[in-house]
C-alpha cells in the first residue's frame, strides 16, 4: 500500500503572507483586493491565502458589510 506524500511547505506552495493587522474590517482598501467585481470573495486557489487567512479573511469582510463599510453584492 502506498503512502499518502506529505504536504509541501508553506513556502513552496506559494502562498501569499498577510502582514499581522492587515486583515482587519476597517481596512476595506486591502479587503476589497480579495473581492470579485460582484462584491463576492475569491476563492483560495485565486487569493493563494492559507486556510487561516482565508478564514480571517471572510470574518473580516462579513464584519466590514455589517458595518456598511462594503457592500454585500453588487448587480
Amino acid at each position: 500500500m502506498a503512502r499518502k506524500p506529505l504536504r509541501a511547505p508553506a513556502a513552496r506552495r506559494g502562498l501569499v503572507r498577510v502582514p499581522d493587522g492587515a486583515l482587519d474590517y476597517k481596512n476595506v482598501t486591502y479587503l476589497r483586493t480579495f473581492l470579485n467585481d460582484r462584491g463576492k470573495l475569491r476563492s483560495r486557489a485565486v487569493t493563494r491565502l492559507s486556510p487561516q487567512d482565508q478564514k480571517r479573511l471572510a470574518l473580516a469582510v462579513k464584519n466590514a458589510r455589517e458595518m456598511a463599510l462594503l457592500p454585500y453584492s453588487t448587480k
